[in-house]
């Protein structure tokens, strides 16, 4: 199998190219967003929904901040977490492993995790600054409680763990 692009395919990333630095340059951040609805690759046979959907921002490694991702979020829920959190960095602020954070626009508590594998999971982010995964962009997983505020790594967690695996346990090949 050939990793040379065809005209139509090299076309399309052409495009998506100008579309995330588009989106970088008007928002400060465009996210990126497996598994949650149409795949946008022309002649792509993935399906649209994923049974760990994730998403992640582009362009807070610009500013000298990892990436963040978060995963086990339908829409409009992982856009609004990321675009907040992408936000206070943002503005300023620097999340750091092992921080807690609360966002206004959702009701959960959310610990900041260091992922020991970005490069097998931000391949947007990693094609927009041009690096390979052995030289990923650093990411931060938001890693977020269940309704009754426990975390994945609690005895009495509510969620399915699957939908929010623990850095490291987890990849997007």
């Amino acid at each position: 199998m050939s990793t040379i692009p065809t005209p139509a395919e090299r076309a399309w990333l052409d495009q998506d190219d100008a579309h995330v630095a588009d989106t970088i340059r008007r928002h400060g951040v465009c996210l990126q967003l497996i598994g949650i609805g149409a795949c946008a690759v022309p002649g792509c046979p993935c399906t649209t929904e994923s049974k760990m959907p994730f998403g992640y921002t582009i362009g807070l490694f610009g500013i000298a901040h990892p990436e963040l991702v978060v995963v086990g979020l339908g829409m409009p829920t992982v856009s609004s977490v990321l675009n907040s959190a992408a936000r206070l960095v943002l503005d300023g602020a620097r999340l750091t492993p092992g921080e807690t954070l609360e966002l206004p626009c959702w009701d959960r508590q959310i610990v900041i995790e260091q992922v020991p594998n970005p490069g097998y999971i931000a391949f947007g982010a990693n094609r927009h600054y041009q690096r390979p995964a052995e030289a990923s962009v650093p990411l931060l997983q938001l890693t977020y409680t269940d309704p009754r505020g426990r975390y994945p790594w609690d005895r009495l967690y509510a969620g399915a763990r699957r939908r929010q695996p623990r850095p490291g346990e987890w990849d997007a090949r």
